[in-house]
């Protein structure tokens, strides 16, 4: 068996909404097919992927880089011992082959967007949901047949009021979310308190309201929020300051009690090692939100479970940045601690398949083979366009 072609094009995720840091008017996506030469129910299977939302589309890496070292190496170096399937670890070896250690930044987001259509292909060609697949190799068969997910959003946008503000997240509760997130930061503190109450008062509880302020802080601002936030009692207060100031993040943790959460912005098991190391992260409370499809893909990503357990820390407190299905597979394959979602916004990428409610809080994992792209009508539309072409 052997990869035929790897296509890639540019898809737009233009809209108004804008986090503290960064307004997503221009922001695009890389999306892949991997094409293969072998054949399911009479189709040949293809592998999709995408890199989550936050960073650029990854074309020049991926063209110049990546996809030519695939293409030109000897088919047998990127299969299996059986010759039967792609093996994703030798074709993360391929594409590494010749690149310096470190250096994380945008190479890493180009080399998880082909990953995930590589682990979506490897599925395919064995007939199995990702998650399954992932159980079987990883986590002794054992899988998570439903994931906690929250439904984030919550974005400043012109004219979005207050009021608009609660509308939003009435809205996912209706839709079976429990737990919503909101943005913090792009406003004066006095105005994201009167935000973070509207809401409060309509999920119930602050305990089930998470704040993000998208790395917009510096140590003092960070602490100040921190004061005013305490009484909340909130589910998290995610990424106050830049993701790599590990001493702001534990100089935090010393004047918060509540659970922190950060890591959607490292893009290595070593940069997810050095946050526990000297961020102050505790193991009992704070969550870790690492995205593989920003950080090198699923070979990467099965990397930092094994870092964790050594740290002491529980797989349970990864709930992953991205409100994609490659993340929700993993959550439910690994034994994650749930999944982000995105029902409202960075279409046709967030949330789902099509069809699957959120019950309580929770997904129930549908039985499709591979990630479950071919489930999201929306989504898919844009793959197979790519594959076609």
């Amino acid at each position: 068996m052997k990869i035929t072609a790897i296509c890639e094009a540019v898809v737009a995720l233009s809209s108004d909404i804008r986090n503290a840091y960064i307004d997503f008017s221009k922001m695009t996506a890389s999306v892949v097919a991997v094409v293969t030469d072998v054949r399911r129910d009479g189709k040949r299977v293809v592998g999709y992927g995408f890199n989550s939302n936050g960073r650029y589309a990854q074309s020049g890496l991926m063209r110049e880089r990546f996809i030519p070292r695939i293409m030109s190496a000897e088919p047998k170096s990127l299969a299996n011992d059986a010759g039967d399937n792609l093996d994703p670890h030798r074709i993360r070896a391929c594409m590494m082959a010749n690149e310096k250690p470190g250096g994380h930044g945008e190479r890493s987001v180009a080399v998880g967007a082909i990953d995930m259509a590589v682990w979506d292909a490897v599925a395919k060609i064995e007939g199995k949901p990702l998650y399954r697949l992932l159980a079987e190799r990883y986590r002794g068969g054992v899988a998570d047949a439903n994931v906690f997910v929250y439904a984030a959003g919550g974005y400043y946008y012109p004219g979005k009021n207050v009021q608009a503000l609660a509308d939003e997240m009435k809205k996912y509760l209706d839709l079976g979310y429990t737990v919503v997130k909101m943005k913090i930061g792009g406003a004066s503190l006095a105005d994201d308190i009167n935000r973070i109450e509207a809401v409060i008062k309509v999920v119930g509880s602050g305990k089930n309201v998470a704040v993000d302020a998208n790395g917009r802080f510096d140590l003092r601002t960070a602490i100040e929020y921190a004061r005013a936030l305490q009484p909340y009692g909130l589910f998290w207060y995610e990424e106050a300051g830049d993701p790599l100031d590990f001493q702001l993040q534990a100089e935090l943790a010393s004047h918060y009690d509540g659970p922190l959460a950060t890591g959607e912005n490292l893009f290595s098991m070593q940069d997810a090692r050095n946050l526990i190391r000297y961020g102050g992260m505790r193991a009992e409370r704070d969550w870790l939100q690492f995205d593989c499809a920003l950080s090198y893909g699923l070979v990467e990503y099965l990397r930092t479970p094994e870092m964790l357990k050594q740290h002491a820390w529980s797989p349970r407190r990864c709930i992953p940045h991205g409100g994609h299905q490659m993340s929700l597979n993993i959550a439910a394959g690994l034994g994650l601690g749930g999944n982000e979602s995105y029902p409202d916004v960075f279409q046709p990428f967030g949330g789902f398949a099509d069809g699957t409610p959120v019950e309580n809080g929770r997904v129930k994992m549908p039985e499709v083979p591979g990630v479950g792209f071919e489930a999201k009508a929306n989504l898919y539309a844009v793959m197979r366009n790519l594959a076609a072409g």
